[in-house]
């Protein structure tokens, strides 16, 4: 009897996982209640000295629990910081064995769904781990595979996450079609050109079929950054003219813009240094709001109102407010659809031209179709900017959060790792 493969798509800002069950159905795992994608967040309670995972752990958060949130943590892999240690309560963690956690929470709710062990997995990962570097890249590759091992799986095997979405598209395509696929992450947008055809979707070996790939290291996150220091953290003083017409220093802001930074905010030698900042503030009210900010480690929950003001700006088109009354009173700055294009414009035309750049590559002339998937494909700016670049092509838009995982699980059970 063959081993049921879990197909795992850890990614930046959301995790699925998917199986194919005994009966060869594709099953993709409920893991935070009925919802397949689970925030790929860790909480340590300190109230109540446990852990909690994906929403849990962003509603404990949020509602002011007493504790350490860490988010984005696949943006560690490759660097040295996985090895190094963090405080978690009373007690200090690698940032290692903090993704052996979360790994084995996935474990246990896939096993959970599945009724069964799971020892087998077929991991996704991106085209680029780290941007032209490749003992880098390697050394994240190899991170991600030994913390699914000590999570408890026993055999594992890799696959690129924009291959596995295109794995999943091919059970719905009727005919042999070149396919562009687009999946924009948390932390990276991949890009794969290939061949499918229903014919060959149970052979192991798709090399044939796989025209080219490309990645850049810009995702979803890189997208709620810069929307922070657009719409909030001028409110907190970036790019404030301060006294002898200089503009304050701007290493917190970003800090506290970029989730897997925020924490590097709230050190002693952090908060020394942005107290010390009011003499270079001619506005001490900005002042007074970064120290709010600070003083009570708000820069989750800032980010996480401007997450959520994105997504309604782009589902709906109109304003949408941030809510930040936690930092005073009636104060509520507005991502509008304008704005959101402005402060994105850059970093989507980087996306858009590593598209180009894949279908360049592949020796196609153009493609059939561009099948966007991943949490961030969804974005307006981003999907105009694609259709205006890939005129001739349909776009088909997947399964955001679990197309990636249901690939890898088709993936996993035709190589039978």
């Amino acid at each position: 009897m063959s081993n049921i493969v879990l197909g795992i798509d850890f990614g930046t800002s959301n995790s699925a996982a998917a199986l194919i069950d005994a009966n060869g159905a594709m099953r993709v795992v409920p893991l935070d209640g009925s919802r397949a994608e689970m925030p790929t967040a860790v909480f340590f309670n300190q109230e109540t000295h446990s852990v909690l995972y994906g929403s849990e752990a962003m509603q404990a958060y949020l509602s002011g629990t007493e504790g350490r949130l860490l988010r984005s943590l696949k943006s560690l892999l490759g660097s040295s910081l996985m090895d190094e240690y963090t405080a978690v309560g009373d007690r200090s963690l690698r940032y290692f064995d903090i993704v052996v956690l979360f790994f084995k929470e996935l474990k246990r709710r896939s096993e959970a769904h599945a009724g069964q062990p799971l020892t087998h997995a077929m991991l996704g990962r991106p085209v680029h781990f780290v941007d032209d570097n490749p003992e880098r890249d390697a050394l994240a590759q190899e991170t991600l595979g030994r913390a699914a091992i000590e999570a408890g799986f026993t055999h594992i095997a890799c696959q690129l996450e924009p291959i596995a979405a295109a794995l999943d598209y091919e059970q719905r395509v009727a005919k042999e079609t070149v396919a562009l696929v687009v999946d924009i992450g948390g932390g990276t947008s991949d890009f794969t050109v290939i061949r499918l055809n229903p014919a060959r979707s149970a052979q192991a070996d798709r090399t044939a079929d796989i025209l080219a790939t490309t990645g850049v290291h810009i995702g979803g996150t890189d997208f709620d950054r810069l929307l922070d220091l657009s719409t909030v953290m001028p409110l907190l003083g970036y790019r404030h003219i301060g006294t002898g017409n200089r503009p304050v220093p701007n290493s917190v802001f970003f800090d506290l813009s970029t989730w897997h930074l925020i924490h590097q905010a709230y050190t002693r030698k952090a908060m020394h240094f942005a107290k010390e900042l009011w003499t270079d503030f001619t506005d001490q009210t900005l002042h007074k709001r970064l120290m709010t900010a600070l003083d009570g480690q708000y820069g989750h929950r800032m980010l996480a109102e401007v997450e959520a003001a994105k997504i309604a700006c782009s589902v709906t088109g109109k304003d949408t407010a941030v809510h930040l009354e936690f930092l005073a009173s009636a104060l509520a700055p507005h991502v509008t659809a304008k704005g959101m294009e402005q402060a994105l414009q850059d970093s989507i035309a980087q996306v858009v031209r590593c598209a180009q750049d894949c279908v360049v590559r592949s020796g196609q002339s153009t493609v059939d179709v561009v099948y966007l998937t991943g949490g961030s494909s969804a974005l307006q700016p981003l999907v105009a900017a694609l259709q205006a670049a890939m005129a001739q092509a349909t776009l088909v838009s997947g399964n955001l959060f679990g197309g990636v995982a249901a690939g890898l699980a088709y993936a996993g059970s035709a190589l039978q790792v």
